[in-house]
């Protein structure tokens, strides 16, 4: 599992003073993203060999409400690892623990040129299995 700290600013809110529900898939694509970081691989590089990785689905459930100043946690586990998809379960819990958002995320491997699905790169998915 990995972990990811988020700040709400004032930006993330909206008019009720809350963070705006779409946001919450904005704090859940970094954490993913710094995920692959931590784990040796910076989007940009996989990018030019023409690597990519899009949403296909989402399921989100909001509990609980974040508000302005707070500091969140995103934890990160993949629950599902195949040869093109993965499937990332997603929480978001304030300082005191309490969750207030859950997303299940289903993300597939893509050739950036072709725009088609194709196989995570083998040392990629060992390192990602390993994560499970």
């Amino acid at each position: 599992m990995h972990k990811w700290p988020v700040r709400i600013y004032y930006e993330d809110t909206d008019a009720g003073g809350i963070v705006y529900y779409a946001n919450y898939l904005k704090f859940m694509e970094r954490a993913r993203t710094e995920w692959l970081r931590a784990l040796g691989y910076d989007q940009d590089v996989l990018l030019e060999q023409s690597i990519g990785f899009v949403v296909k689905r989402v399921e989100m459930h909001n509990y609980a409400p974040a508000r302005f100043n707070q500091l969140l946690s995103i934890e990160s586990q993949i629950v599902e690892l195949k040869g093109a998809s993965m499937v990332f379960q997603q929480k978001i819990n304030n300082e005191s623990g309490e969750l207030l958002v859950a997303a299940d995320i289903q993300v597939v491997c893509v050739d950036q040129a072709k725009m088609q699905a194709r196989k995570i790169p083998r040392t990629l998915l060992g390192d990602l299995s390993r994560g499970i």
